[in-house]
């Protein structure tokens, strides 16, 4: 072990001894570096914070007198903390977050000096909108931007700084950022949801969706990361001869953590908690040096902040332990790779989960008005919702017999197939009273209040019902949530809006009573949507053959996925809740393709650096050290040499055969990019990448790791396998 990782790693064990002795209740520290309610109450006078609260829970934009008494209060208590400057907090279209420091401190033209910060600074700032992904809505020489304070996320503090969560949009009002069309999509379907609610409860005025994301991520020793270029230009390694010993013992998953690691986890679940993220959970995962964070579930906005917000620290908090932490989704090939799964529900102003089973038929009839219409969402559109976790890096992960595959399909269990099916069986037409009371009794009434333990798990299912909620299996361990969570509230909110009309126009019309209306619709779409759902294998060859005869799209690839994000339906849809408009939708399409060239694009200048610039070398450097061997043997032994030289001369033979296919490899790859470079049309340039770059790697990887097994260990270049998956 280097002297500089001995010393990393007690340093990490001192500071993990002097954790144990002082660490705090989490219950006290919560949220003590965040301005949320608690706070503002304190902070601010009472008229204030009541037109505040006001405001947020109906939507609706903050005047500049409140603003201006918010900001001096958030100064106040930002300055008691130590902070000394500010920033707008915000989700641009790279994956990352961004933030501009401004400091508190002005001068004044008699020349003292003042910490300042009022409501025009709170609410918003002009940050460069050109440089950052924008799908052509800004060009370079229209440079401005403008974020806006998000009230409804709370600002934080991180070292000396206010953080402030923010929207971003162009000069010209288009979002340029995850959050905004996430918001919007949130006030459609707290519209919609209420409006549907109210069937069964006339006093529901809100309703929130919540999201409980799980982090999934690796830790690799940072002095070993930092030898492998590959894992610090791609986040994943391009090459690399699988470890005699993975995961096959399944020792690994839910075991002892490493002390090591723990000394993150402990340090990162305090800076958490700090920042008010509610972190429950820890585990081992599955592949070596694997794990997982989880939270309590929060509102959904909130939580994709939370989620951002965490990835940054957890970067921040691996370099103190150092460690650097890989949330690539398939960064060692051989082991599992890493997903982020997003359990989604719908929860009323009162406190009631609407996807949960309740006591009574008529809160049973709720929960199946609410469960029936998110699989009719589904499965109306598949396509969109493969389409929000598409990424060049999730790619290698769906279907790889560790997630769930490409082809969108929805698990609800045996006992709540059963019932959809007894429902489904009902007369069609109007109910007759003993229908009436049948359902009620034998269909509704017999749903259990809790499911958790009445379904099965199903790992291969992309969107599987869990109990009390959905959970989204599919997403990406890289992924901003806020992109499948956009889709997916955007659906359920189109469903609800539809199933509505439904329902009122039979009640209305037809002159049904409400029960018997919901019945009705519910039961239409339940034989509507039975092709997507699926209880079997989703890695079976008889489930994607299935699929397709159900109709259901199995879009393999990013490129593929893509597509249907600026097909009709899908610019309908956004037009239609007003979530995005036709030049955003547009936009993000564009941004999405050029993400994916890019990647595919660096991966293979990398892997050709690798390959000519490490390995090839490295091999012609020891297959000397052969060919000298040979030479001795031959002035020892003669014509007889070969008999002693014969295993060394199929090594020289084997040695040249791979170094020759890696060189043509790679300039055959080279050759598929410049062709690929000179499609102007994105989706085409995306496509030749896909089909003819991208499958380059695998003749290049075949032969760079068959050199490794052939190469001595004390010349091999790189960190191998067993060395970044077993190093704690």
């Amino acid at each position: 072990m280097s002297t500089l990782r001995f010393d990393a790693l007690k340093a990490s064990m001192n500071r993990d001894a002097v954790q144990l002795k002082n660490e705090p209740k989490r219950s006290l520290i919560y949220g003590d570096h965040v301005f949320g309610l608690q706070k503002m109450q304190i902070f601010l006078p009472k008229n204030t914070f009541e037109k505040l609260i006001k405001a947020i829970d109906k939507n609706q934009s903050i005047g500049r007198d409140i603003a201006d008494q918010i900001a001096v209060a958030m100064k106040e208590w930002s300055l008691s903390k130590g902070v000394t400057h500010y920033t707008h907090w915000f989700q641009p279209l790279t994956g990352a977050t961004a933030e501009k420091h401004d400091a508190f401190f002005e001068t004044t033209n008699d020349g003292f000096a003042l910490e300042q910060f009022d409501g025009n600074q709170l609410v918003q700032q002009e940050p460069d909108a050109s440089s950052f992904p924008n799908g052509g809505i800004r060009n370079t020489f229209e440079a401005r931007g403008y974020t806006a304070w998000d009230p409804t996320s709370p600002a934080f503090i991180l070292g000396t700084t206010l953080c402030i969560p923010t929207v971003f949009v162009a000069y010209t009002g288009e979002a340029l950022d995850y959050k905004t069309p996430l918001l919007r999509a949130l006030q459609a379907v707290d519209t919609a949801a209420t409006a549907v609610a109210r069937y069964f409860d006339k006093n529901v005025k809100k309703v929130s969706a919540s999201l409980g994301w799980e982090q999934e991520y690796f830790l690799i020793d940072k002095s070993l990361a930092a030898s492998r270029p590959d894992l610090e230009l791609t986040g994943r390694t391009l090459l690399g001869h699988s470890s005699a010993k993975g995961q096959q013992l399944d020792d690994h998953y839910f075991g002892s953590i490493p002390l090591r690691a723990l000394s993150f986890m402990r340090d990162l679940e305090q800076e958490s908690i700090l920042l008010g993220i509610p972190v429950k959970t820890r585990h081992n995962e599955v592949a070596p040096n694997q794990f997982e964070l989880a939270p309590i579930y929060e509102e959904a906005n909130l939580a994709v902040d939370h989620n951002s917000l965490l990835m940054d620290l957890m970067k921040k908090v691996a370099e103190r332990h150092h460690f650097k932490v890989l949330f690539h989704e398939k960064p060692f090939a051989g082991v599992n790779g890493s997903g982020k799964h997003n359990n989604w529900s719908l929860s009323t102003d009162s406190g009631v989960n609407l996807l949960a089973p309740g006591k009574t038929p008529m809160s049973n009839l709720q929960f199946l008005t609410f469960f029936v219409n998110t699989i009719k969402a589904v499965h109306d559109n598949e396509e969109l919702l493969r389409a929000s976790i598409a990424s060049a890096s999730n790619d290698h992960r769906l279907g790889a017999n560790e997630a769930p595959p490409a082809i969108m399909s929805v698990f609800i269990g045996a006992q709540l197939t059963k019932v959809l099916g007894e429902l489904e069986g009902v007369t069609k037409g109007k109910l007759s009273p003993e229908e009436k009371t049948d359902l009620k009794l034998n269909v509704v009434g017999k749903i259990p209040e809790i499911l958790l333990d009445n379904t099965d798990r199903n790992r291969t299912s992309p969107f599987a019902f869990t109990g009390n909620k959905f959970e989204f299996r599919a997403v990406g361990s890289t992924a901003n949530c806020a992109n499948p969570m956009t889709v997916l509230n955007s659906i359920v909110a189109q469903q609800l809006i539809e199933f509505k009309k439904r329902a009122d126009l039979l009640i209305d019309k037809k002159g049904l009573k409400k029960d018997e209306a919901v019945f009705n619709v519910l039961r239409d779409y339940i034989k509507q949507s039975k092709a997507i759902l699926f209880e079997g294998n989703g890695y079976s060859e008889t489930w994607q053959k299935e699929a397709q005869k159900r109709g259901l799209s199995n879009n393999a690839n990013t490129p593929e996925a893509l597509k249907v994000k600026i097909a009709p339906k899908t610019v309908a849809l956004y037009k239609n809740l007003k979530v995005m408009n036709q030049i955003e939708i547009e936009a993000r399409y564009e941004i999405a393709v050029e993400e994916y060239i890019h990647r595919i694009q660096i991966e293979g200048r990398v892997l050709g650096d690798i390959a000519r610039n490490h390995i090839i070398p490295t091999a012609i450097k020891y297959q000397n050290v052969l060919i000298d061997n040979v030479r001795g043997l031959k002035d020892i032994y003669g014509k007889e040499f070969k008999k002693y030289a014969s295993e060394q001369l199929i090594l020289i033979s084997n040695i040249s055969q791979y170094v020759e296919s890696i060189n043509s490899g790679v300039t055959a790859m080279i050759n598929e990019r410049k062709k690929a470079n000179a499609i102007t049309e994105s989706i085409k340039k995306a496509e030749a990448y896909c089909n003819m770059v991208k499958p380059m790697f695998e003749k290049i990887r075949y032969g760079c790791d068959k050199l490794e097994l052939l190469i001595d260990d004390e010349l091999w270049p790189l960190v191998k396998y067993r060395e970044l998956l077993f190093t704690n």
